[in-house]
């Protein structure tokens, strides 16, 4: 039986080699995705407004959840998603801009690159490339640059030459960017617009200049390009001017004249680089007074086919044009507060509804995310928000919406999804842990010293007590006040008896014989009467003027005390 015994178990081991050693081992208790995303559902979601119930729900909106990406010093003016699904960008006012890596980050939502493109400048848009291998960042400045997707620069566009009146002969732009759009299937292609009037058209690889494009105005002058969009096929390209006009063109064949017909050129030894950019000039589709004169165009988003635009305008309005009869909108909805100029609006990914995000107005009502039918034109729903919204993005394949809102105070980036129609990106950091802290981890204690403190606020020094009263005993070390030049007595000097007496011979011989006394231990009256009738009597000397007028003086005598007590 022994032996059967042991075949036996021989058999199962050679059998157990073929399997992996981890084969029969118990699987650790995972914690289920729904209980994680309902500590992420927001209180009070939804204003009521055309507000259904969410098992029939039509529409089926990713918003019954929402958690908060890392903050950023202010409002989050850019917001890009590249379509993969996997990074997100965000610009801020406070100058930079955060690349957020679903892959990588955990629970917390923190950024995994930062980065500040220019300095001093407050980043206006951000667009990923059709690849997705890099992107284009637009600032203040009148510079543009495209970064890498690990945020390492690749390019910097030149500055355009400011003396030049005429700037459709200049490389680049002149005054501060304000929007830019990479274009949708091109990825060596980019638009931007400006203050100086132009939209300008870009080789991403150098920053090159290929297309100048120069808006029709009113009268002459420059006015500001607010913003600027492309088509869904790159067929179409929109500006918005802070004239409240809107223009089209169609850079579908021969787009644009070379700048350089009808000039002298100067001779080739001169020439640092041949001027062979296109521009264009007024064409296109115009419309004027689109939105109210002297604010801002925030926003230009086209839809699929390029039959639909909307504009978004910093006068409370969002619009629906139909570009094939561009002549008056479809329809307008007004009373949308929008306090910055980077105010998004988009389609959804259906496009059956169109999303614009709202500021916060002084009456207190906070800023929100409003949902509208695109046929019906009707109000579907209004996500509030902690404060104004400005960035905004739906992503087709996550389908979930991405919001960026903040104000001078402060912002950050919000994510609205559900669990059951959304996919990847957020669900994938939300059941993430943090790594746990071990108790062996450390960090140095931050301490700030101020050494011109109050004596009530001041901080002990590091020493012992002797060294510190060593230091008080010292008058550079413990700033005791001047004397007016004397150098400090000490006991013993200057007549001072020291602390024990006295050792010298001096003070031993003067303090027996009485010549050395504290004036708290003498007694004025026997020091008077001690003068009295003799020649050098000090008091005399300067009363014997009113001799002969004075009554004679008559002091009291000592009394001297009986000897022995009372009988």
């Amino acid at each position: 039986m022994a032996e059967d015994a042991s075949a036996e178990d021989l058999a199962q081991e050679e059998m157990r080699a073929h399997f992996p050693m981890a084969f029969g081992a118990q699987e650790p208790e995972r914690v289920r995705l729904d209980k994680i995303h309902a500590a992420t559902l927001p209180e009070g979601l939804g204003s009521g407004l055309g507000e259904e119930d969410e098992e029939d729900d039509p529409w089926r909106l990713p918003i019954t959840h929402e958690v908060a990406f890392e903050a950023q010093g202010k409002v989050v003016a850019a917001l890009d998603v590249d379509r993969a699904g996997a990074r997100v960008l965000a610009g801020s006012r406070d100058y930079g801009a955060r690349i957020f890596d679903f892959n990588g980050m955990k629970a917390d939502l923190r950024a995994f690159r930062q980065l500040v493109p220019c300095e001093g400048h407050p980043v206006h848009a951000l667009s990923w490339s059709p690849s997705g291998d890099a992107f284009l960042c637009v600032t203040g400045s009148a510079k543009i640059k495209v970064y890498d997707r690990d945020s390492s620069e690749r390019c910097e566009s030149v500055l355009g030459d400011p003396y030049i009146r005429d700037t459709k002969n200049t490389k680049g732009h002149q005054s501060p960017c304000t929007s830019g759009q990479w274009h949708p299937t091109d990825r060596h292609t980019a638009v931007t617009a400006s203050e100086d009037g132009t939209l300008r058209v870009w080789d991403t690889t150098t920053a090159g200049q290929r297309t100048v494009v120069k808006p029709s105005v009113d009268r002459p002058g420059r006015v500001a390009v607010t913003a600027c969009a492309y088509g869904d096929d790159g067929a179409l390209l929109a500006a918005g001017l802070a004239s409240g006009t809107l223009q089209l063109w169609d850079i579908k064949g021969k787009f644009g004249t070379s700048a350089a017909i009808g000039q002298v050129l100067p001779p080739k030894a001169q020439m640092v680089a041949q001027q062979d950019w296109k521009y264009v000039s007024g064409g296109g589709r115009v419309v004027k007074g689109a939105h109210a004169p002297g604010g801002a165009i925030t926003s230009l988003t086209f839809s699929r086919g390029g039959f639909t635009l909307l504009s978004r305008s910093d006068d409370e309005t969002l619009k629906l044009w139909d570009t094939r009869k561009f002549k008056a909108p479809v329809h307008v909805w007004e009373g949308l507060p929008a306090s910055f100029e980077s105010t998004k609006a988009i389609f959804s990914p259906d496009e059956r509804l169109v999303l614009t995000g709202t500021s916060a107005d002084r009456s207190g009502r906070g800023g929100a995310v409003v949902f509208f039918d695109a046929k019906t034109h009707g109000l579907v729903r209004r996500v509030a928000m902690p404060s104004s919204a400005v960035g905004l993005a739906w992503h087709e394949r996550l389908n979930q919406i991405f919001v960026g809102v903040g104000d001078k105070a402060g912002g950050g980036v919000r994510a609205l999804y559900d669990p059951t129609y959304s996919e990847r990106g957020v669900l994938l950091c939300a059941g993430r842990k943090l790594r746990a802290k071990d108790p062996f981890d450390f960090q140095a204690p931050l301490v700030i010293h101020t050494p011109h403190a109050l004596p009530l606020f001041r901080e002990p020094r590091p020493g012992g007590k002797r060294k510190r009263e060593k230091e008080r005993q010292d008058p550079v070390r413990s700033q005791m006040p001047d004397r007016g030049g004397a150098a400090p007595l000490k006991p013993g000097t200057g007549g001072l008896i020291g602390a024990t007496g006295g050792t010298l011979l001096t003070q031993y011989v003067l303090k027996n014989q009485g010549m050395l006394r504290k004036p708290e231990d003498e007694d004025i009256r026997a020091s008077i009467l001690r003068h009295a009738g003799k020649e050098d009597d000090q008091f005399n000397t300067f009363t014997k003027a009113y001799a002969k007028t004075q009554p004679e003086r008559i002091l009291a005598e000592e009394e001297e005390e009986e000897e022995g007590g009372q009988g």
